[in-house]
């Protein structure tokens, strides 16, 4: 009797791609299906239905998994899929990976032993072999990984443009861009790209770009950097925060400069988290759509349980954010 993997074998496929044409989950090609459906008739498979049927037996439980929950933004985050999760009827199974790849995989490989209803990656370098052939659907939240069932992100390239724009219509001329850096590369490495073009095309403009440590995602002490950038760049006068943490710590080194804001300099920061109103001067922001990308996670788990299809990707956009360190009156 012929079995799942004689099917993909037969069709030239991974088992996970032809579990996911019997199931319906996720983008599959027109192409893709009927190839499955030939080597489906060739072998004459039928697919098991009771063990189809149990298999989609899930628990109420959706996995999160974030790289810590000291961030102000995955705080925001994991407090928004929580709400989102409840009014859809599930609750999330919470992880902090802190950046270290064996915890990332055992908490996938936990997530899928106890048959969550869904798993929402926040963190890490998931390659085709870690997500392969998991059974529940698995969102990449502003993150690239390999046969995940769909992707989201929020616009960052456009996020850059809007910064550099901001920045050049309060005056600045000579401006830095302080990102911060992940162990592998994100989505989020658009926001600079965006930032750099933009300013590169606008005549009268130096653009720099310096990129702190990837192991700051973890202690979140991006100080060191931050000084030494502007001991750089002594008479910069905007500068782009790759987020609201980062443009935080930003005014602190600018103050013990006597360096005003936005006076002598405008700063700029990304995410629009609590922080960034709390500041003083209070901060100029690129605000995502956390709560509207929450609330998609989990309706996209929703309709994967039910053998809906799903997008394969979303991007939602973002807006400025204008308060005062970017003043210019």
């Amino acid at each position: 009797m012929a079995t799942l993997k004689d099917v993909a074998r037969e069709a030239g496929l991974s088992v996970g791609t032809v579990s996911r044409v019997l199931n319906n989950r996720g983008y599959i090609s027109d192409e893709t299906r009927e190839s499955v459906q030939r080597a489906m008739a060739r072998l004459n498979y039928q697919p098991n239905e009771m063990a189809r049927s149990l298999s989609r037996k899930k628990s109420s439980m959706i996995g999160v998994i974030v790289p810590n929950i000291d961030h102000p933004y995955f705080a925001k985050l994991i407090s928004c899929l929580d709400a989102s999760a409840r009014r859809q009827g599930y609750e999330i199974l919470l992880f902090a990976s802190h950046g270290k790849a064996e915890r990332e995989e055992e908490y996938v490989r936990l997530c899928s032993s106890n048959r969550v209803a869904g798993l929402i990656l926040c963190s890490g370098d998931f390659s085709t072999t870690k997500l392969r052939d998991l059974g529940l659907p698995v969102i990449a939240y502003e993150l690239f990984a390999d046969d995940s069932d769909a992707a989201m992100e929020c616009d960052n390239y456009e996020g850059g443009v809007l910064a550099a724009q901001e920045l050049i219509q309060a005056g600045c001329r000579k401006i830095l861009s302080i990102s911060g850096a992940g162990p592998v590369n994100m989505p989020a490495d658009a926001r600079s790209e965006g930032f750099l073009e933009t300013c590169r095309a606008s005549e009268g403009v130096e653009a720099y770009n310096r990129v702190c440590k990837a192991e700051r995602i973890r202690d979140l002490d991006y100080m060191p950097e931050i000084n030494a950038f502007l001991d750089e760049f002594p008479d910069a006068d905007g500068i782009f925060a790759g987020s609201d943490v980062i443009a935080a710590m930003v005014l602190k080194s600018l103050r013990a400069r006597s360096r005003k804001v936005p006076e002598d300099v405008k700063v700029l920061g990304y995410d629009d988290v609590m922080l960034a109103e709390l500041t003083d001067p209070s901060l100029t922001t690129i605000h995502q759509p956390v709560a509207e990308m929450a609330d998609a996670c989990m309706q996209f788990i929703s309709r994967a349980a039910k053998g809906e299809s799903i997008p394969v990707r979303t991007t939602f956009h973002v807006r400025l954010t204008r308060r005062e360190s970017t003043a210019t009156g």
